[in-house]
C-alpha cells in the first residue's frame, strides 16, 4: 500500500540555506515532527559543495571559486566536490526504520535510486541501474582520482548509454537517512575543473578527458532541452512510482524554518565549518 510523503519544492537558495534546510528536515524527522520528505531545489549563486571529509586546501582552488562568483559549502554527507549549476537537486529524508527501507546503506541507496531511475525514464531516457558487484563493473566506473563527484561511482550506478547521469551522497544521523544528489540538466566541465586542484596541467587534462567519457547531462542526451519544471515533475512522478509512495505538496514548518536559521548561523554560513579539515 502506498504511503503519503511530503513534497517540497523550495526553489533557488544560497548554499548555506540549502544545506541547513536538508539538516533541519532530518532533525525534525528524527523528532517525529514531520513525515518522510522529498525535496527539490536549486542554487543561487551556482555553488561548489564538498563532501564532509574533503580537505579544502588540498583539493579545492578557493581563489578560483571566488573569482568565478560561486558559492561554497561543506555538505553533511560524504563524497566529493559537486558543481551545482544547471541542475535539479533532490533530497530524500526518511527514518531508518521506515517499512521496507533496507538497513544497509548500499541497499537503501538502491531503493531511493529506483525513484531516480523512473524519473529519467519519464524524460524518455533509457536509464539503467548497474549494481557494481563485479571487479569489471567497478573498474569500468572507477574514479581516475579527481576530486569531482561524478568521477566517483556509488554501489548502484545510474547510467544512460554507459555514462553516469546522477551523483548522490548519503548520511545517517539520529536514526534518519538523508540522501541528496544532483540531476544534471547541463554540465560545465571546464568550470568544474577550474575550481579543483591538480598536481599538474597534464593530470588535470587527463582527468577531465576521463570525466567527460563517464558523466553526461540530460540535455546532451535529448533533442528537446528539459526545463527545471519539467524535470521536477518527471522526478516527482518517478519517486512515486519507483518507491510506491504518494507525494503531497507541503511547506517547511515554522519549527524547521527556525532550525534553518540556527544552522545557517552556527554551521553552514560559517567559514570554520566550511573550511575545516
Amino acid at each position: 500500500m502506498e504511503k503519503t510523503w511530503r513534497l517540497l519544492n523550495t526553489g533557488w537558495k544560497n548554499s548555506a540555506e540549502n544545506m541547513a534546510i536538508d539538516e533541519a528536515i532530518l532533525i525534525s524527522q528524527s523528532e517525529g515532527k514531520t513525515p518522510p520528505t522529498i525535496r527539490f531545489y536549486g542554487w543561487d549563486p551556482a555553488t561548489l559543495s564538498i563532501g564532509y571529509f574533503q580537505k579544502v586546501n588540498k583539493e579545492i582552488d578557493l581563489e578560483q571559486v571566488r573569482k568565478k562568483g560561486l558559492g561554497f559549502v561543506r555538505r553533511p554527507t560524504g563524497g566529493r566536490a559537486v558543481l551545482h549549476d544547471k541542475e535539479v537537486t533532490y533530497s530524500v529524508i526518511v527514518g531508518e526504520d521506515y517499512p521496507g527501507m533496507p538497513t544497509s546503506v548500499t541497499q537503501s541507496y538502491r531503493v531511493i535510486s529506483t525513484g531516480l531511475l523512473e524519473g529519467f525514464r519519464k524524460l524518455g531516457l533509457k536509464a539503467e541501474m548497474i549494481p557494481l558487484e563485479t571487479e569489471e563493473e567497478k573498474e569500468k566506473y572507477a574514479s581516475l582520482g579527481s576530486a569531482a563527484c561524478f568521477d566517483s561511482p556509488s554501489n548502484y550506478e545510474l547510467v544512460v548509454e554507459g555514462r553516469k547521469v546522477a551523483g548522490s551522497a548519503q548520511t545517517r544521523q539520529k536514526g534518519v537517512i538523508l540522501q541528496h544528489g544532483s540531476i544534471l540538466l547541463d554540465l560545465d566541465v571546464d568550470l568544474l575543473f577550474d575550481v579543483l586542484r591538480f598536481s599538474s596541467e597534464r593530470v588535470k587534462d587527463r582527468l577531465k578527458d576521463g570525466f567527460v567519457k563517464k558523466a553526461v547531462a540530460i540535455n546532451e542526451l535529448r533533442e528537446e532541452p528539459v526545463t527545471v519544471e519539467e524535470a521536477v515533475e518527471a522526478f516527482t512522478r518517478g519517486f512515486e512510482k519507483g518507491m510506491d509512495i504518494r507525494l503531497e505538496p507541503g511547506e517547511l514548518t515554522p519549527y524547521e524554518e527556525d532550525l534553518v536559521r540556527r544552522l545557517v548561523a552556527s554551521r553552514y554560513g560559517r567559514d570554520d565549518w566550511n573550511m575545516k579539515k
